[in-house]
């Protein structure tokens, strides 16, 4: 049942990343928000493999700081990727004359 409490607030973190930071529109609405919570998922499962207890608050405390900084860190490399590769399309296409 905790996993599902972690996954749900590593959703809740990737959400906000795709809303607080720029360039949301260069990638889809559903992709930062599911890297949050299959990284607080993952990360959450380990720690327990590990022997961390369910109940301490460290668990939660690093399952939910990995997602939120693995939800902000694809978020941006999306981001600057993708416009750079669309910058890149857009002067191959005025460069050769071909219509849009």
């Amino acid at each position: 049942m905790e996993l599902l409490f972690v996954a749900l607030g590593g959703a809740l973190l990737g959400l906000a990343a795709r809303y607080a930071l720029p360039r949301r529109l260069t990638h889809g609405s559903v992709l930062v928000p599911a890297v949050g919570t299959g990284v607080a998922s993952l990360v959450w499962v380990v720690l327990t493999w590990l022997g961390w207890a369910w109940d301490g608050g460290w668990i939660w405390w690093v399952s939910f700081v990995v997602a939120a900084i693995a939800a902000v860190v694809v978020d941006v490399h999306l981001g600057r990727r993708r416009e750079a590769a669309d910058l890149k399309m857009l002067h191959t296409i005025s460069r050769t004359g071909l219509p849009a």
